[in-house]
């Protein structure tokens, strides 16, 4: 097992407690706004959300705030671990109730893992040379 996924298990474990005992933010509304208001502990996002847009302000947003972020594969197990019946993209813990021993473990180690971006799946895109704009000749104009 690697050392991204132990941190992935360990955050779903965390949010296993979390919506039984704490307080969640729940779906990308809700979790950027308590980022914004600087409530929440620690931020977890999937990484399967299509479009990738829908999420991509989380990471520079927590940046932004020093609030520790960690993405997950799978928004459907995200959904679960969170306790809904629906997949979601992103879940913001404000209180961690009895996960918060959990908590401070989990958020030391995305610290010392430097694990604020998820590792990139795609290759960056090739940028094609931009083709020289096409001169027109001027349209002659027909005297009548």
């Amino acid at each position: 097992m690697t050392e991204n996924q132990e941190l992935v298990n360990k955050a779903y474990s965390l949010l296993n407690i979390v919506s039984e005992t704490g307080k969640l933010r729940k779906g990308t509304n809700e979790s950027t706004k308590a980022i914004e208001r600087k409530q929440t502990k620690l931020v977890i996002f999937a990484e399967d959300v299509s479009p990738p847009e829908v999420v991509a302000h989380i990471t520079p947003l927590c940046k932004e705030r020093e609030i520790p972020c960690i993405g997950v594969p799978l928004r459907s197990e995200l959904g679960k671990a969170a306790g809904l019946s629906v997949p979601t993209a992103c879940v913001a813990i404000v209180d961690a109730g009895e996960g918060k021993n959990q908590l401070t473990d989990l958020v030391s180690e995305i610290s010392k893992a430097g694990s604020r971006k998820p590792a990139e799946k795609k290759a960056p895109a090739e940028e094609k040379p931009a083709e020289a704009p096409k001169e027109e000749a001027p349209a002659e104009k027909s005297e009548e």
